[in-house]
């Protein structure tokens, strides 16, 4: 079985991870300068980096769909610069995931694939896709949706270490990221974990720097750019997240029931 998933952030690599360890051959897009924040554990690396394995699972850019097809061959997850998803009707995939998480539909169709499946807000399920899975931190997260749509974004992060909106940090000012501090590092409120246009992004709480934009990225104003664990447990920064594989768990829930596996199906392979 053969998936495709659009996207290629921190959750988009946990829904890959459970996909992969599943037996599930998968194949993954992205644009050409990711703005992931946990760079650590997205896949979207491999874009900029050759290469990224995250829990032991390697991951590779590809230059086009027939390198994506050794890799697979070799048991690596291809990354393949493909913001459009044109690779979709050449590699005829069994499924198609959208965890760009744009939250809006960026042009997925349900008919892109025997199964479809969209993940957070901005899609519905039975219109543009089969299902949908929930990516709201809370009692439905990674719960998997075939009538309707996600909780609706509320811009507000959710609760880690008993803080919201205080671990996320933004970008000053609109221009080119410099980042200071690297991923892992340990901060205190007030530290200067990087600027933009000569403006600090000032630390709002203490913890571990889990995740930064790269250096160079340009960015505009009020971005999301680092992320701060209050839990300040380092390993955190180079593993997937709860979330993430409970979104992957509820992926992989919904491309078994879809595609008939958990009803007896055959596995076309």
């Amino acid at each position: 079985m053969l998936t495709v998933i659009r996207g290629g952030g921190d959750l988009a690599t946990g829904i890959a991870l459970r996909l992969r360890r599943s037996h599930i051959q998968v194949v993954m897009t992205e644009i050409e300068r990711p703005t992931a924040i946990r760079r650590t554990v997205c896949y979207s690396t491999a874009i900029v980096s050759d290469k990224i394995a995250v829990e032991e699972t390697m991951a590779r850019r590809a230059e086009n769909i027939f390198q994506a097809r050794e890799l697979l061959r070799e048991g690596v997850v291809p990354v393949l610069v493909d913001p459009a998803g044109s690779c979709i009707p050449r590699l005829r995939p069994d499924v198609v995931v959208d965890a760009i998480l744009a939250k809006k539909n960026l042009g997925t169709k349900i008919t892109d694939a025997p199964v479809v499946i969209g993940v957070g807000p901005g899609f519905t399920a039975g219109e543009d896709c089969h299902a949908v899975v929930e990516t709201m931190r809370g009692h439905y997260l990674g719960r998997v949706i075939y009538q309707g749509t996600a909780i609706p974004n509320t811009g507000i992060p959710g609760l880690i270490g008993g803080f919201a909106g205080e671990r996320v940090l933004r970008a000053p000012a609109d221009g080119v990221f410099c980042q200071l501090l690297e991923i892992g590092a340990q901060v205190r409120v007030g530290d200067v974990a990087a600027a933009v246009a000569d403006r600090p992004m000032v630390c709002t709480l203490d913890g571990v720097l889990r995740g930064i934009l790269a250096d160079g990225t340009p960015v505009r104003r009020g971005m999301k750019a680092g992320d701060i664990d209050p839990r300040c447990e380092i390993e955190h920064c180079y593993c997937a997240s709860d979330k993430a594989l409970a979104v992957g768990g509820g992926v992989l829930e919904a491309v078994l029931s879809l595609s008939g596996v958990l009803k007896g199906g055959v596995d076309n392979g």
